[in-house]
């Protein structure tokens, strides 16, 4: 048995490999919504992750930080809106 490396500790050591920038459980929820949704306003993520508003913008700012997320910033109706869309950097990290 010397040598050979069980199946539980291969699937240890692949848990030991996991980006804890994404997988932390708010910013996994948000590239997560927003790789199967596409594009989301800051009110329709915070509604997905049940976040705050502070947050939820601290989450987004470092995803967007580590190019995981981008961001873009408009007005509708007379008010300003946040819209996030994940990147294809942001897709592998996810799929990683």
């Amino acid at each position: 048995m010397a040598g050979r490396v069980s199946e539980r500790v291969r699937v240890q050591h692949a848990a030991l490999d996991l980006d804890p920038l994404i997988h932390e459980r708010a910013r996994l929820a948000i590239v997560s919504a927003l790789g199967s949704q596409g594009e989301l306003s800051f009110t329709e993520l915070k509604g997905l992750t049940g976040t705050t508003d502070g947050n939820l913008s601290t989450h987004t700012t470092k995803l967007e930080q580590a190019g995981y997320i981008a961001a873009a910033k408009g007005m509708f109706s007379g008010r300003s809106k946040t819209t996030y869309t994940i990147t294809g950097a942001g897709h592998r990290a996810l799929l990683a």
